[in-house]
């Protein structure tokens, strides 16, 4: 029976932001430092309670869950209405992965005790995991309007602003949380992400001197972080600048091929060091991704070990953080930047992968039917100058800022974003919405069994092979007739692929229920604000007729 084998390369969401800083990593403005009277706090400070919910919160600041739950669960044996023991469950299943149970808690707290502050910012909390983002950010600023002294309501509402790239209401809402709880460990790592070079270092290291409880994976890559942060700052120069003034620019999208008749997706020549490769262009990846021969030839300098992990069930494959001293993609040139090497061979058979992220100081251009990639500059905020893209303003004078949505990009449609990742709310079947990952980096559209069984049937597919950068999937579900409807689109598919996605939506925090891939997206151009979290497609119905 025929394979047929479908390539995914999504890679997980990285604590190092690529060849270019994000809007809330590059500033280091004074509303990006701690506030005056606070002190970043290791979160195994002794705390001066010793009720029983204290230890049990403890334990679970530290990472010891199977004893909090125990705890937890000792304090309902003996007060079955003890609501803060269910929020205290909530946040544990949320650290574990286990989301059904997490809302079965969060229910049971909002029963127990409805008027309870700490109750809503448990259920947001559960919200914002299920992709509910409405839901969740209605349940957090019904209570910061309040007035209220619950820290994780302001830290809820602060990642809600971030995904939404309202920046500068995030920014508040973290300082906020920070000033009521700075020994919470996900109130600092929130909170780190938005201070300055040297001062992310300095908190970073009082946060990995302590014990915390980040699972092995995300302890992992904060330790990477810190490597390349002190590097950063040992070395100035690696700041990974462009150093062309170009405010527009134009190039060839080359046409990649999966065998001598079907495609694979389109990449850009691109030269590192001076050494010519040719990188798929993925909006599902975020930065460069090489491997480890046109690493070799271009000479990558190796800072820190990191392994990479993508869509499969094979595990990370061996890799690291390396560092170029230039990049060149048409009339650009970058300088002084981090790349990241798999030493495995080829990425999936090319020499590696251009997250479209790189260019995120411009407004992106995506125009698959004519094969070109276009960049142009940003309008201007209303509240600064204009500015050529990519020029980045002096840290005196960096500052956080909210969407803009300017006149001439009223038709764009608002996306999530988290780190590279952009998830636009789709729905399916008129059922939704959900969200679904942009990614030209798979060949196809996906969906997950359990958004697609409820509106439709699915059933197993041992004749189709889902391939990513940590291998093969092992369970590949087809799911019948399904629409999807996105921005100003509808489009209806037979047979859709379904696989679970749960590595993704763990990794990035949310609820990712699908994947718009390239088969779908390259009858499309397609235009990217990452500065303000937008997207529009355009399409052209008689160039396909």
């Amino acid at each position: 029976m025929l394979r047929r084998q479908i390539s995914l390369f999504v890679l997980s969401t990285t604590l190092l932001a690529g060849i270019t800083s994000s809007a809330r990593a590059q500033t280091t403005s004074e509303t990006a430092q701690p506030p005056a009277a606070v002190v970043p706090l290791s979160s195994t400070q002794a705390p001066s309670d010793t009720s029983p919910l204290a230890k049990a919160s403890q334990l679970y600041r530290t990472g010891k869950f199977d004893s909090a739950v125990q705890e937890y669960e000792a304090i309902l044996r003996a007060d079955p209405h003890a609501a803060l023991a269910y929020v205290g469950l909530v946040r544990i299943y949320l650290k574990q992965k286990k989301i059904a149970e997490a809302y079965s808690a969060a229910a049971k707290a909002v029963e127990v005790a409805p008027k309870l502050n700490a109750v809503h910012v448990a259920l947001g909390e559960v919200y914002f995991r299920q992709g509910k983002f409405s839901e969740a950010e209605n349940e957090f600023l019904t209570l910061t309007k309040a007035g209220t002294t619950e820290p994780r309501a302001y830290l809820g509402l602060s990642l809600v602003y971030e995904a939404a790239s309202y920046y500068k209401r995030a920014k508040l809402a973290v300082d906020r949380a920070y000033s009521l709880d700075p020994a919470d460990p996900d109130i600092q790592k929130a909170w780190m992400r938005t201070l300055g070079l040297q001062e992310r270092l300095k908190a970073l290291q009082v946060y990995l001197a302590g014990e915390t409880n980040d699972d092995a994976e995300r302890r992992r890559r904060l330790e990477e972080l810190f490597v390349v942060l002190q590097d950063q700052v040992a070395k100035p120069s690696r700041s990974c600048r462009l150093t062309t003034k170009v405010i527009e620019m134009e190039t060839k999208l080359e046409l990649l091929l999966r065998d001598p008749t079907h495609m694979r997706g389109f990449g850009l020549s691109v030269k590192l060091n001076g050494v010519s490769s040719k990188l798929l262009l993925d909006t599902g990846a975020g930065g460069i991704l090489i491997n480890s021969k046109i690493a070799e030839k271009a000479r990558i300098k190796r800072v820190v070990q990191s392994d990479i992990k993508g869509i499969g069930d094979n595990g990370a494959a061996t890799g690291y953080i390396g560092y170029a001293d230039s990049i060149k993609v048409g009339d650009l040139e970058f300088q002084d930047c981090y790349v990241r090497v798999i030493e495995k061979g080829s990425v999936i058979g090319e020499d590696g992968l251009i997250g479209a992220n790189v260019f995120s100081d411009f407004l992106i251009d995506l125009d698959f039917p004519n094969y070109r990639f276009r960049l142009s500059q940003l309008p201007s905020r209303p509240d600064e100058p204009g500015s050529a893209a990519g020029q980045s303003p002096s840290s005196e004078a960096a500052k956080f800022h909210d969407r803009y949505i300017p006149p001439e990009m009223k038709s764009f449609t608002p996306v999530f974003r988290f780190s590279h990742h952009l998830l636009i709310q789709t729905r399916v079947n008129d059922v939704g919405p959900k969200l679904f990952l942009i990614d030209t980096g798979a060949f196809s559209n996906t969906i997950t069994p359990s958004a697609a069984r409820e509106v439709t049937k699915v059933s197993s597919d041992s004749t189709r092979t889902i391939k990513g950068l940590s291998g093969n999937v092992k369970e590949v579900f087809r799911a019948d007739q399904l629409t999807l409807q996105f921005g100003r689109f509808r489009q209806k598919n037979v047979d859709i692929v379904a696989f679970d996605t749960k590595s993704i939506s763990d990794d990035v925090g949310t609820e990712v229920s699908g994947i718009l891939g390239f088969a779908m997206l390259r009858i499309l151009e397609i235009k990217i604000d990452y500065r303000n979290g937008l997207v529009d497609f355009l399409y052209d119905p008689a160039r396909w007729r």
